[in-house]
């Protein structure tokens, strides 16, 4: 099997950002990927969490600065 090519996202990271929630501060319980942009843009600004959570806030930043959200779409579709 051929891996993927380097630039695709990973289909696990993108599910989580669908179903993971925010863990903590204003919009604690808010799935990652409905949190507002305003958030995102403080903490890009400010810096994000280390570890897995920056990561995956780090990727929706992206993904919402980019017009990139329709790629999430049939991700949250599926139960």
């Amino acid at each position: 099997m051929t891996d993927p090519h380097p630039l695709s996202p990973d289909p696990a990271i993108l599910r989580q950002l669908v179903t993971m929630k925010m863990p903590f501060g204003k919009h604690k319980g808010t799935l990652l990927c409905d949190l507002p942009l305003y958030y995102l843009e403080w903490f890009h600004r400010n810096g994000f969490p280390k570890g897995k959570m920056g990561m995956l806030l780090s990727t929706i930043y992206e993904v919402k600065v980019n017009g990139l959200m329709p790629l999430l779409e049939p991700l949250r579709k599926v139960d």
